[in-house]
C-alpha cells in the first residue's frame, strides 16, 4: 500500500496566498475612489480589511490547532455548536464559497488571457475557462506531490510578478501622484462615513481566503503546530502585497483616471508602459488567476470529503486514492465549477455570497469563546495547542467589524440578505432530509 503523503507548511501558505490574491485587488479601487478622494483613507481601507483578516486568522489558528481536521468552518461549527450548523456551512461552501468563485476566477482568467493574445490568436473564453478548470482538477486529483508542485510554483510566480510590477511602476513613472500616508483635514469624517463602510465590504471580499488552510488541515504536516504559522504568515504576506499594490496604483495614475473603472491594473500599466504594457498586464493577471483557481480546487473538495465521512448519504465523496487524495470530491467540485461556467448562473449567487460567508466566519470566530468555556484544556494529550495571541482582542475586533458589515448589508441590501437567509434555511431543511435518508439506509 502506498504511503500517504502530506502537504508541507510551505504549500499550505501558498494555498492561503493564492486563495486571497485574486481579481479583487485589481478591480475595486476605481469604485472606492468615486466617494473617497483621499489616498490615506483608501490605504486605510486595505489596512483595516487586513487587520480584520489577521484577527480572524489568529482566532482560526487556535481552532485549527485544537480541532485538527480538514473541512474549515464545517469542522469547527459541527464540533462547537451542532452538526446541523456545520452541515449548512459546508453546503454553502460547496455551492457558494468555492464552486462559484472558482468559475468566476476561471472566466476572468479567460477574459484577461483573451485581452493579451486575442488579437493574434482567437480565444473562446468559455472553452478556455473550462479547459483551465479541467486541467487543474485532474492534476489535484492525482497525488499530493503533483498538487503541491503546481500550487507552489504558480503562487511563487504570482508573488514575484506582483513584486516586479510594483518595482517597475515605481521606477518608470515620470509624473508621480502624491500619496499621503498620514491623515489630512476631512479624513476623519471619511473614515466614519457610509462610503467607507461600503468600500470595506468589497475589501473584505478581496481578503476572503485567509482561512483556506483550515480546509486541508488534516493533510498538512504536524497541523497543530503548522496551521497557526500558515494562517498568520499567509495573511501577513497578502496584507503587504495589497498595501503595496494600492499605493502603487495611486502613485502612478491620477485618481480621476481610475474613478469608476474596473481594469485598474491594465490602466496603470498602459499609462506607465504604453499599449504593450497593457497587453502584458492582461497576460500577467491571467497567470495570477491560475493559482487562484488552483487553490480553490485544492481547498474546496476537502469540505465535501469531510461531509462524506460524517454523512452516510455522501459517503462516496470521502473516498481517497492510495495517496490519501480525495479524488472523487475534487472531481465533483471541478464539475460543479464547469457547470457554472457553461451556464453562467453563478452571478446572482456571488451577490449575496459575501453575506453568507461572513456570517459563517462570524459564528466560527465567536466559537472560540464557546470552546474555551467548554474545554479549558487541550483535547490532545501531550500536545500544546496554539492559543490566540492577545485574546480576547482579535476575536472581539473581528466580530465587531463583521457585525458592522453584516448590519450594513442587511439595511442597505435587504434583498441580498433575504436571499441569503432563504439559502441558510434551505440548508437546514437539507440537513433534516439527509439525516432521515441516512437513517433509513443504515
Amino acid at each position: 500500500m502506498s504511503k500517504v503523503s502530506r502537504y508541507t507548511p510551505a504549500t499550505a501558505i501558498a494555498v492561503v496566498v493564492a486563495n486571497m490574491v485574486g481579481t479583487g485587488v485589481f478591480t475595486s479601487l476605481g469604485f472606492q475612489i468615486i466617494d473617497i478622494k483621499s489616498s490615506f483613507v483608501l490605504l486605510m481601507l486595505w489596512l483595516v480589511g487586513g487587520i480584520a483578516a489577521m484577527c480572524g486568522a489568529l482566532t482560526y489558528a487556535e481552532l485549527a490547532s485544537r480541532m485538527p481536521r480538514s473541512g474549515g468552518e464545517y469542522n469547527f461549527l459541527s464540533q462547537i455548536y451542532h452538526p446541523s450548523i456545520g452541515f449548512v456551512s459546508g453546503w454553502v461552501s460547496l455551492t457558494v464559497g468555492f464552486a462559484a468563485p472558482t468559475a468566476l476566477a476561471a472566466m476572468t482568467f479567460a477574459a484577461y488571457f483573451d485581452s493579451a493574445v486575442g488579437a493574434s490568436i482567437p480565444i473562446n473564453r468559455s472553452l478556455a475557462a473550462v479547459v483551465l478548470v479541467g486541467v487543474l482538477t485532474f492534476v489535484h486529483g492525482r497525488n499530493h506531490a503533483a498538487s503541491s508542485g503546481l500550487q507552489n510554483w504558480f503562487t511563487i510566480i504570482k508573488v514575484l510578478l506582483i513584486a516586479l510590477f510594483v518595482v517597475a511602476v515605481y521606477s518608470s513613472v515620470i509624473t508621480p501622484q502624491e500619496v499621503h500616508l498620514l491623515p489630512r483635514s476631512g479624513d476623519g469624517a471619511l473614515l466614519a462615513s457610509s462610503a467607507f463602510a461600503v468600500s470595506l465590504i468589497y475589501v473584505n471580499y478581496a481578503y476572503t481566503g485567509w482561512n483556506a488552510a483550515t480546509y486541508i488541515t488534516g493533510e498538512i504536516e504536524r497541523p497543530e503546530r503548522s496551521v497557526p504559522i500558515v494562517l498568520i504568515g499567509g495573511t501577513a504576506i497578502v496584507i503587504v502585497l495589497y498595501l503595496a499594490l494600492n499605493a502603487t496604483f495611486l502613485y502612478a495614475v491620477p485618481m480621476e483616471a481610475l474613478e469608476g473603472r474596473i481594469e485598474i491594473g491594465v490602466i496603470v500599466a498602459e499609462q506607465t508602459f504604453g499599449p504593450i504594457g497593457a497587453m502584458l498586464m492582461g497576460a500577467l493577471l491571467s497567470l495570477l488567476l491560475i493559482s487562484t483557481v488552483s487553490a480553490m480546487l485544492m481547498a474546496g473538495p476537502r469540505v465535501l470529503q469531510v461531509m462524506g465521512e460524517d454523512f452516510r448519504l455522501f459517503r462516496i465523496l470521502a473516498v481517497k486514492n492510495a495517496g490519501g487524495v480525495p479524488r472523487t470530491a475534487i472531481y465533483v467540485q471541478g464539475l460543479i465549477a464547469i457547470l457554472f461556467i457553461v451556464t453562467s448562473t453563478f452571478d446572482s449567487v456571488l451577490v449575496f455570497s459575501g453575506f453568507i460567508l461572513g456570517l459563517s466566519s462570524l459564528a466560527t470566530v465567536l466559537g472560540v469563546f464557546v470552546l474555551r468555556f467548554r474545554k479549558g484544556k487541550d483535547e490532545h494529550e501531550g500536545v500544546t495547542s496554539y492559543r490566540t495571541w492577545a485574546y480576547p482582542l482579535p476575536p472581539l475586533l473581528y466580530s465587531a467589524i463583521m457585525l458592522w458589515t453584516l448590519w450594513f448589508i442587511s439595511v442597505n441590501r435587504p434583498i441580498e440578505a433575504a436571499v441569503a437567509a432563504i439559502v441558510i434555511i434551505l440548508g437546514f431543511v437539507s440537513y433534516v432530509i439527509t439525516e432521515r435518508l441516512s437513517a433509513a439506509r443504515a
